[in-house]
């Protein structure tokens, strides 16, 4: 699971998880994208922030 919140720190800062409307809502804010932007690159490329981030700033 992406964004279990018993676990907290560094392994879990590096996933966004798809199911949390507030972690899509900042996303796609960071980037200057919309909501559903957002959701489809983070569904394409999964939970690994990293590769999302890359994505999302292709789109720009």
């Amino acid at each position: 699971m992406a964004d279990d919140k018993s676990k907290r720190g560094a392994a879990d800062r590096n996933k966004v998880a798809a199911g949390e409307p507030y972690e899509v809502s900042y996303f796609a804010k960071k980037h200057g994208i919309s909501p559903d932007q957002a959701q489809e690159i983070i569904d394409k490329h999964g939970p690994d922030r990293d590769a999302a981030n890359k994505a999302a700033e292709r789109l720009k």
